[in-house]
Parts: C-alpha cells; structure tokens; sequence
C-alpha cells in the first residue's frame, strides 16, 4: 500500500448490551450479556487495519479510563495517534443498546473526541495516495467542524477525501456542509443516511437508492456509495449509470458496526489501489462478516475477507464508466 487512511472522527467507548426488545419510555429490561470496548470511529480504524492499510487517528482523546480503554484498543491494532492525551476531559461513550432482530439503538455522550482542534489536524501531513476520513459526527459538533472546515481546504488535491455521513448529516450547519462538500472526493452513506443526504440537496423525488445514489452524486459532483443491508449497495458517479454490488448471504447475530466494517475496507482497498467497485465488493464481504459476529468492532482479518470473496464465485468487476474513485482535481 502506498498510502495511510487518515481518520478525523471520533473515537470512543461503546458499551453494548443485547436485549430483547429495546424498552418503550418507561419500561425496564435487563440485558442478557454486556460489553464495554472502544467503538465508534475505532471500529473505523480496526476495520482498515485488519484489511492491511496503514492508519494515522488524527482525533482528540481524553485522560481517564475511557480514553486508556480507546488507546489500548489503537496500539492492540497498529493505530498511530499523533496527538496527545487531553487533560482536561475523558473519552466520551455511547450506550448500544442490540435486540434479537440484530438492531442497534445508540445514546451516545460527548467527551474530549469532541474537542478537536486544527491544531490536532495539522500534526498530521498528509501526503499523495492518502486517504482522508470525516465523519458526519464530526461535523455535527461546532468545534470540531470549525476545525475540520478549515482543515480540509489545505489538504492536497491528490488526496482523497471520504465523507461517512452518518445519520447527523441533516443536522449539520449549511455553512460546513458547503464547505466540506467542495472538497468532498466520495460519501458513503446507509440507505436512510443516503435519503436524508439527498432531500437536503432538493434534487429530484426518487426515493430508490438507486436514484439516490445518481442524483446525489450529480448534486455533490462526487462518488456517492449508498449501502442497502441485504440489498447490497448501489455506486454512482457524476454522469454514469449506478452500478449495483450485490451483498453476500450470512445470518446477522448484531448489526452493530456493520457500516464501519464496510467503509474501513473500502477506504482501505482505495489506499491499495484497488479499483472502486473490486473494493465496494471486498467492503461489502466485510460487512457481511461483521454482522454473524458480536461487538461493535468485529471487522475480520484480508484473508477472509479475501476468502469469502473467493468463495462466492463473484469476483468484482469495475463498471462501465464507473471511476477509481480519483481525488479531486
């Protein structure tokens, strides 16, 4: 690989605990298994890692014992962190709650991940063949959207910039949307992620992802990949058919995770060069894995990954028309 995948969001503490049903207000359950594990943008990070690339946490991170939780996780998967510790706050959390249908309910807090800083930002120098990482989440706390916005502008041409929408997209200022939009190379986005995204733009009245995805990269001027669950995904790009990857069959335990699965496979396969439908598929053979296992940061290793891929007979073939998902020009 030639390149590092730059993570800007945030990385936290996820405690998880399976439930039957999520309780309505004012009804009380008990959980019949719990775990307490770094998660949000870590599963991210862990995903890339374990798929090959190379990964820089650019995020802030408190002292406590959530932020010792997040660190061990980063350095246990190869993780460099360039910035110190902040001494003020600890690592926020988010409670997830998962039922026996596989899904997930988060309330989350926010702790030092969301007291980012351009400083944090320009420890890292970026450089050809990287990939840049922001997360809708991001982009929802004033702060660290200040920071990011006024970031991005000075990030190379040649560098990538992926945006993971996150379900804070239509709550983000106009203002930072505008301007991380201009430099916007690829957003990736859940079907209900990818409507909101796309009603925020006013363009057309489809409400198939496929239309989705088409509009909004021709809206954004960028790669847009609109993940579908068990309908697999659609990929556009500006003045192209969508191109459909079909998903592969498995039997979901928690869905927790499944959408950092994917969108860290698939910033690292842009790392390695891969062409961009050959890493939607390896991405979403990932997800695929991630949903039978429990635990927010279930990812699984290239090798199967590689193997699942294998297996299934359907190896990816880039479409007509269909770009390497380049870096702005």
């Amino acid at each position: 690989m030639t390149g590092r995948v730059v993570h800007v969001g945030q990385a936290i503490v996820d405690l998880v605990m399976s439930v039957d049903e999520v309780p309505a207000a004012g009804q009380d359950v008990f959980a019949s298994s719990y775990t307490l594990t770094a998660g949000g943008g870590f599963n991210v990070m862990a995903a890339a890692r374990r798929d090959g690339a190379e990964v820089v946490y650019a995020g802030a991170h408190g002292t406590g014992r959530f932020g010792d939780i997040v660190r061990a996780a980063m350095a246990d998967e190869g993780v460099v962190v360039v910035n110190a510790a902040e001494t003020q706050l600890d690592t926020g959390f988010c409670v997830a709650l998962v039922d026996a249908a596989a899904e997930r309910t988060f309330v989350s807090t926010v702790g030092a991940e969301g007291e980012l800083d351009v400083r944090h930002l320009d420890e890292v120098h970026v450089r050809e063949g990287d990939v840049v990482y922001v997360s809708g989440y991001g982009l929802y706390h004033p702060g660290n959207a200040a920071a990011i916005t006024s970031w991005l502008p000075r990030v190379p041409a040649e560098v990538m910039v992926v945006v993971d929408t996150s379900p804070m997209i239509a709550q983000v200022s106009s203002e930072v949307f505008a301007l991380v939009a201009a430099r916007a190379d690829l957003w990736t986005a859940n079907e209900e992620e990818a409507r909101a995204l796309h009603t925020r733009l006013g363009v057309g009245t489809t409400s198939d992802p496929a239309g989705t995805a088409t509009e909004t990269a021709a809206a954004l001027d960028a790669t847009v990949v609109v993940r579908v669950n068990r309908a697999g995904c659609w990929v556009a790009a500006p003045g192209t058919e969508p191109v459909h990857v079909p998903a592969f069959e498995m039997v979901p335990v928690d869905t927790n995770g499944a959408g950092d699965a994917h969108t860290g496979v698939l910033c690292a396969g842009i790392v390695a060069g891969e062409p961009l439908l050959e890493a939607v598929r390896r991405a979403a053979a990932a997800a695929a894995i991630a949903v039978t296992r429990r635990g927010p940061a279930t990812s699984p290793l290239r090798g199967e990954i590689d193997e699942l891929v294998r297996s299934a007979g359907r190896a990816a073939q880039p479409g007509e028309g269909v770009p390497t998902a380049p870096a702005r020009s």
